[in-house]
């Protein structure tokens, strides 16, 4: 199967502004965030990719438009990509948040956490896997399971993405960090996925693309894990 590149959007006008934006229109890149979606494109000059998938909110699409550009890609969108939808917490400051009841389910049991005439963790779980691992397949049909592609989205989607593909349920998925413009990688097989990365926000990322078939016999069945840990690219 194909290797996915989970990338979060760059900062945007409402990280660190101590509100939680959701799906509130008109949120943008700001100076930062269009300063790291411009290095995207060196940062990733060594990773073919064979497709951009990305949420459909601006933020997203405002990150991935450089590479796409640089790639000569169009974006795919996937409404099943975008954030989670927070309902009544939508628009509201955090400091407000913190006293509400759900708040402790949030941290605490996040798979029971339906926000107000919004969605529920769990489900955002369920359509983000099934986007992620329908595009996998598509692309590994259409380019062969050496290809990569990338996959833009939102802190909570993407957590609960790596999370699945770390085999940890969903309540531990408050564990994982998935900063502005990080990068994380999965590549998924036939029996498990392989992380291979994490909220990287700046190392080489060369090494994330599969390297050419060893000789019959001389390597593991695909999705099959080395004892003792993989050696790496062969010398």
């Amino acid at each position: 199967m194909a290797t996915v590149v989970l990338l979060r959007h760059a900062r945007s006008t409402a990280n660190g502004s101590g509100v939680l934006a959701g799906r509130s229109p008109g949120v943008e890149l700001d100076e930062t965030g269009r300063t790291q979606a411009d290095a995207l494109v060196d940062r990733l000059a060594q990773v073919p990719l064979a497709a951009i998938v990305s949420s459909p909110l601006l933020r997203c699409e405002q990150t991935v438009t450089p590479l796409a550009q640089a790639r000569e890609l169009a974006p795919v969108t996937e409404d099943s990509l975008s954030e989670v939808d927070y309902g009544e917490w939508t628009g509201r400051e955090l400091k407000t948040l913190f006293k509400e009841k759900l708040w402790s389910v949030v941290q605490q049991h996040p798979s029971a956490a339906v926000f107000p005439a919004g969605e529920g963790l769990a489900n955002v779980q369920t359509r983000a896997v099934a986007a992620v691992r329908a595009h996998d397949a598509r692309i590994t049909a259409e380019h062969g399971p050496r290809a990569v592609w990338l996959l833009c989205s939102h802190g909570d989607v993407l957590k609960a993405i790596i999370a699945d593909a770390l085999g940890q349920h969903l309540d531990s998925f408050q564990r994982i960090v998935v900063n502005p413009a990080s990068v994380s990688v999965v590549q998924y097989t036939d029996t498990r996925p392989f992380v291979l990365r994490v909220n990287d926000t700046g190392g080489e990322l060369a090494s994330i693309v599969p390297p050419e078939p060893e000789p019959a016999g001389d390597e593991p069945p695909a999705g099959d894990a080395v004892p003792g840990g993989a050696t790496g690219r062969s010398a």
